[in-house]
């Protein structure tokens, strides 16, 4: 059970501007991508308009971060790409009726606050977790395939995708926190995709999602289910095993809860590491993530990435005028107050 879970697939940071985000992300260190946006042909044969979100990108070699936010023409980065969607007639209402969809989950992503509120788990079998939702009990929409546009040095490629999103009673392709899913990429040929990064990181390998106290049982019965995980195979951290204060650790095989940082969380976090998910209990943030509060309960509060050379990545940050607070041995992290709404770590590599 879990094994259809190979990790974090990507992670969606929700902003207001698009603009300032990609300006932010640059001081941060990462390569960002050309920021897109959709156009969709009128229903009623009108002029092609800018529909739902825009987006750009992160790219690692096996994941992403891919920064949202809704499409204002007066707003879009100057240099902003449209990607024509192309559907058969037959499908384009269909298809319009999912961008409103997706723009109004955004919209209500924004009234709560700015920052990481999709979260999609990578796996390498997508009908077959599907079916094992669907037995556990867990609403979902199906799968769907897409195909997601594609920065590369040669151009715009068209990637192929299959997806599927968890759906809450009452909440249509999502959940409390967000937006929860899995994605299956099929294999595709395209070179040099993964640029190299200013400030070393090398993949996604986490993120923390913050919860009340006393909703935190509920949540990791939740999350073990949606993971392939019983209730059973998990524990809350014991304050008799020892830790260093911050260490989000390493993502590894499920098995157990976050059995590395007991003493300084006091019993309130749980680890899903092969999906590399960290649950925390609101009144143990601050020993997760020092002077972090959440936004908004229950939320995503940080991701995390891998980087060679930590004191370089330190020394780029500040280099660039970003605050930086370490969290533990080998990792540090950026405040949310300076990251648009979500913590961002930074945590050697190995």
């Amino acid at each position: 059970m879990g094994d259809d879970i190979n990790g974090l697939h990507h992670v969606g940071h929700i902003v207001r501007d698009l603009g300032e985000a990609t300006e932010r992300y640059r001081q941060l260190g990462f390569a960002v991508g050309t920021p897109a946006y959709p156009v969709l042909q009128g229903l009623s044969g009108g002029a092609a308009e800018p529909v739902g979100v825009a987006n750009a990108h992160v790219y690692f070699p096996g994941d992403f971060i891919e920064l949202v936010a809704l499409v204002d023409a007066g707003r879009m980065p100057g240099a902003a790409r449209p990607i024509p969607l192309r559907v058969p007639d037959d499908k384009l209402a269909g298809l319009a009726a999912a961008v409103r969809a997706t723009a109004a989950n955004v919209v209500t992503f924004l009234d709560r606050f700015q920052g990481v509120h999709i979260v999609i788990a990578d796996t390498s079998d997508i009908d077959g977790l599907a079916a094992r939702l669907t037995a556990a009990g867990v609403g979902h929409g199906g799968v769907h395939a897409v195909q997601r546009p594609v920065e590369t040095p040669a151009g715009i490629t068209m990637e192929p995708a299959r997806y599927v999103e968890i759906s809450a009673p009452g909440l249509p392709g999502r959940v409390p926190e967000g937006r929860i899913g899995f994605a299956q990429n099929a294999p595709v040929a395209v070179p040099d995709r993964h640029p190299a990064h200013p400030n070393g990181a090398t993949g996604l390998i986490g993120c923390v999602l913050c919860v009340d106290d006393q909703a935190l049982p509920d949540l990791t019965h939740r999350y073990s289910t949606y993971f392939g995980r019983p209730w059973g195979d998990f524990r809350q951290t014991a304050g008799a095993h020892g830790g260093t204060r911050g260490d989000l650790g390493p993502v590894g095989d499920l098995g157990g809860a976050c059995d590395d940082l007991g003493r300084a969380v006091g019993g309130l976090v749980v680890r899903f590491r092969r999906a590399g998910v960290t649950v925390v209990g609101a009144s143990a943030l601050d020993g997760l993530l020092p002077g972090e509060r959440p936004a908004g309960l229950p939320g995503f509060v940080a991701y995390a990435v891998s980087v060679r050379d930590l004191d370089a990545t330190e020394r780029l940050l500040r280099g660039n005028g970003v605050p930086v607070v370490r969290s533990g041995p080998g990792e540090v992290f950026v405040p949310a107050d300076a990251a648009l709404g979500v913590a961002v770590v930074f945590r050697q590599d190995g």
